[in-house]
């Protein structure tokens, strides 16, 4: 038998670990009824990786999103003065923070162009699975976080950033403050759930919602993919991970997101309210704000 040092093997479960992404995603795109990129929508930023714009995207009455008015993003600390050129060019007015205070402190604030306005909403309080996070994440040791991490998160997150969420319809309600960027850490979670409520308020169809939240897994791939390896290569050296294999597995699981994860917000929404108007009325989001922003963001 033909023994293989234990670096190369990191090695070959990396490439195998790139491979699986990019087939899951080719598979993903192949079996859509139309492509949901129909348009570039990807902002190129050499500080941030999962910047979009949320425009194109068709509603069930045949309308669509105009582009270069709505966009997502994750955190914005990294920008370089390169970004910022590209920025000012795209014209953004508002930026929106979801990041709490601790995490602002923590990695630094937005790089911004001058004049550009934050709005910070911050949402926190997402339960004990988050702190069980921040040690896997330190020790490699992902045992304790569920391969349902992601949905159960989904599911918190329209209680606990229900009041920044209102909040944000109060930006989007204002035209004065557009083009708008809204932003967590990675435009994952926080910023998944923003972009859904949005978009489904605007009459887009879930499945599209779906493969938006989706596009974060290609466009974070290299970032994920390093990611993934550095806290395997930790997990090894950890005695306290008993199966690594398995390990590797709810590492994978967390970093590489599936279309249900965003699942978790519908079903909450459906199961405590009813439909989505129910949870947005009961945030204080009226309907008068809800035209208001089709009428600002939905092609005539």
């Amino acid at each position: 038998m033909i023994s293989i040092p234990v670096s190369k093997q990191r090695i070959i479960q990396m490439k195998y670990f790139e491979l699986s992404v990019l087939i899951f995603i080719i598979a993903l795109c192949s079996c859509n009824k139309k492509p949901i990129n129909d348009f570039d929508r990807r902002v190129e930023l050499e500080g941030e990786h999962n910047f979009r714009d949320l425009g194109v995207y068709q509603t069930s009455d045949n309308k669509a999103v105009k582009r270069g008015l709505l966009y997502r993003s994750g955190t914005l600390y990294k920008l370089t003065p390169e970004d910022l050129t590209q920025f000012e060019e795209l014209g953004i007015k508002t930026v929106v923070n979801f990041l709490t205070e601790s995490e602002r402190e923590n990695q630094g604030a937005d790089k911004l162009p001058q004049g550009v306005q934050s709005v910070f909403l911050p949402i926190e309080g997402l339960g004990s699975e988050v702190d069980d996070l921040i040690i896997a994440r330190k020790t490699g040791n992902f045992s304790k976080i569920p391969t349902d991490f992601n949905y159960n998160i989904h599911k918190v997150l329209p209680e606990t950033g229900k009041d920044s969420y209102a909040k944000l319809f109060d930006v989007l309600a204002d035209e004065k403050n557009y083009p708008i960027v809204f932003h967590c850490s990675h435009g994952v979670h926080r910023t998944g759930t923003a972009a859904a409520l949005v978009l489904n308020s605007l009459g887009v169809p879930w499945e599209t919602i779906r493969e938006d939240y989706m596009l974060s897994n290609e466009y974070r791939l290299s970032e994920s993919t390093r990611r993934v390896d550095q806290l395997d290569a930790i997990a090894q050296d950890n005695t306290d991970v008993a199966d690594k294999a398995m390990n590797r597995k709810n590492i994978e699981a967390f970093y590489l997101l599936q279309p249900e994860y965003i699942d978790g917000t519908r079903s909450h929404i459906l199961d405590k309210y009813g439909s989505f108007d129910s949870y947005l009325k009961s945030a204080d989001v009226d309907q008068e704000q809800i035209e208001k922003i089709s009428e600002i963001l939905l092609e005539k």
